[in-house]
């Protein structure tokens, strides 16, 4: 049978994306074409704005679908049925984003390779994961990524959801036995671990943050958690992950909170009195990402995160807009940085 229009340029644009040396710029604009013309929801979006793709020669100029359209739309880019949908935590009585996934494994490509851009191949770790919220819930795409990655190894894992004793043990083993592990936890049940258990750790040891007090702790900035685990661990450097259920890229801050970017990935600021202005770099403004795993959503995503781009292309998420309705990550705005990742 032969290929439908969309599926031909999905084909050659997810060939494109498996390209080392693809120009961003070229990628975003020939993504916007497709999804433009095969997505209703964000066509009624730039066409509102009255932004045609022919009007339209780079990328900052590409209009970004604000992830609040996830929340009452169905934000797909052609005709197929999902086989998995990603709900986003929040608190009681607000309406969840939806992300409907065509294909689970390009997802969990895309998060080996997110991964991999910074630490090398995530089968090389053991993987023991302080989830509990996100366990307590379905549709996590935090933990769909977490599971993919205990698959690819024949290591102990671990998923614990209070059970600090079985944890700790774990720590105290691996340690032992010189694994590499990455301890992937929620902020909340890494402070709670770490209140009860201040085990000094080595450095095969990467503990990594996922954001959010859910509600659950005193407010506090990243800084001030990633002191305190510090202190508990005895160790230098607490890592951060930053993702969202409508992302299907990641992105990871080996240290101080600053996040580096895929190769073919974009992150830019937007004004916050003006969502189609872009900043320039080192001014304070709303996340814009292009992610382009997205193609089967919208890969223009306007995020309601404040963040600071810095010359190199790496970013750091400074708190949340005011007017955004509180997620189930966010905690407050100060100039120190803020817990937030979904």
């Amino acid at each position: 049978m032969l290929m439908s229009e969309f599926e031909t340029r999905r084909a050659k644009i997810l060939a494109q994306i498996e390209q080392a040396h693809v120009d961003p710029e070229g990628l975003a604009l020939d993504v916007f074409e497709c999804q433009y013309k095969y997505n209703k929801v964000y066509r009624e979006f730039c066409d509102n704005l009255k932004v045609k793709p022919k009007s339209v020669n780079a990328l900052k100029n590409i209009p970004f679908l604000p992830i609040s359209v996830f929340k009452n739309h169905k934000v797909v880019t052609g005709n197929w049925d999902p086989v998995i949908t990603f709900i986003s935590s929040g608190t009681t009585g607000q309406v969840p984003s939806l992300h409907f996934v065509r294909d689970l494994q390009h997802y969990h490509d895309v998060c080996v390779s997110s991964f991999s851009h910074i630490y090398g191949s995530p089968e090389d770790y053991t993987w023991l994961a302080l989830l509990p919220s996100y366990l307590e819930r379905t549709g996590s795409s935090l933990v769909s990524m977490v599971n993919y990655f205990t698959t690819l190894s024949d290591r102990k894992h671990g998923f614990y959801l209070y059970n600090f004793e079985d944890l700790a043990r774990k720590l105290e083993e691996a340690m032992r036995d010189n694994e590499k592990v990455v301890l992937i936890g929620v902020s909340f049940a890494l402070f709670d671990f770490a209140e009860k258990y201040q085990i000094p750790l080595t450095d095969n040891i990467i503990v990594m943050e996922t954001g959010g007090m859910k509600g659950r702790k005193e407010e506090m900035t990243r800084n001030e958690l990633h002191d305190s685990l510090k202190v508990a661990f005895n160790c230098e450097n607490i890592h951060s992950e930053y993702g969202m259920t409508e992302l299907i890229h990641q992105f990871y801050a080996p240290q101080n909170g600053i996040f580096h970017q895929g190769t073919l990935h974009r992150a830019m600021v937007r004004s916050i009195n003006d969502p189609l202005e872009i900043e320039t770099e080192m001014a304070n403004g709303l996340l814009n990402i292009f992610d382009p795993g997205n193609i089967d959503s919208c890969s223009f995503i306007a995020t309601d995160d404040i963040a600071t781009i810095h010359e190199n292309g790496s970013f750091e998420i400074l708190g949340r807009s005011d007017n955004s309705e509180m997620r189930g990550c966010n905690l407050l705005y100060t100039d120190k940085g803020v817990i937030t990742s979904d």
